[in-house]
């Protein structure tokens, strides 16, 4: 029999409609963290978030004296905090690959996230376009392998998923026809336990 990791109590400062925290929740709930999660609002953030977090933002993650503010670092740390399941490879040269995937992640997919969000109409359309090819491009991928690059649930896939749940938000629809092994991706993805229990309030409203 298999020793079961204690799980401590931690406090996460979470945005219900900010997909960086959805990223963290996502693996939290992979991890059967035992986590506070404070919702916090733009509009009345907490008082003590401005004392833990210089940049009073979410999320932020504070377990017992350690307080983190960028979710890539709270990701690995929960990694290897908590570490089973694993959702980083093993080997060195997997693990920089799958921190490269975040990485592209973060410069290309985000900012387009971002632009249709905040942007001007004409920024907007250009980068819903760019987003829609991007990931009707990769949809090949998913073919070979149930995961992003990996036949295993990794922190790549907790970066993409929560951008993937919020296309409809975003205005995205994507061809059927042409994207089947991406579709077949989304469905695996959002049919896990801890994808289910990762959805805040918001996010479970953006797919009613």
């Amino acid at each position: 029999m298999g020793v079961v990791a204690k799980r401590s109590s931690m406090t996460f400062y979470s945005g219900g409609d900010d997909h960086f925290s959805h990223r963290v929740r996502i693996v939290l709930a992979e991890k059967g963290v035992a986590v506070d999660i404070i919702d916090v609002d733009d509009d009345s953030r907490p008082a003590e978030l401005a004392d833990l977090n210089p940049y009073n933002s979410v999320p932020t993650l504070l377990d017992r004296d350690l307080v983190l503010y960028e979710s890539k670092v709270m990701m690995e740390y929960l990694d290897e905090r908590f570490p089973h399941p694993p959702l980083l490879p093993v080997y060195p040269v997997a693990r920089a690959q799958s921190r490269l995937w975040m990485h592209r992640i973060e410069r290309e997919w985000v900012p387009m996230m971002e632009t249709i969000q905040t942007g001007t109409k004409k920024e907007a359309d250009k980068a819903r376009k760019e987003l829609r090819e991007s990931l009707i491009g990769i949809s090949p991928i998913f073919d070979d392998m149930p995961y992003f690059m990996s036949d295993e649930f990794s922190l790549v896939d907790t970066c993409i998923a929560p951008i993937l749940w919020r296309l409809p938000t975003l205005g995205i629809e994507l061809p059927e026809k042409q994207v089947k092994p991406l579709l077949t991706y989304m469905e695996r993805l959002f049919g896990r336990d801890a994808f289910k229990a990762s959805l805040s309030e918001a996010e479970r409203e953006m797919r009613i």
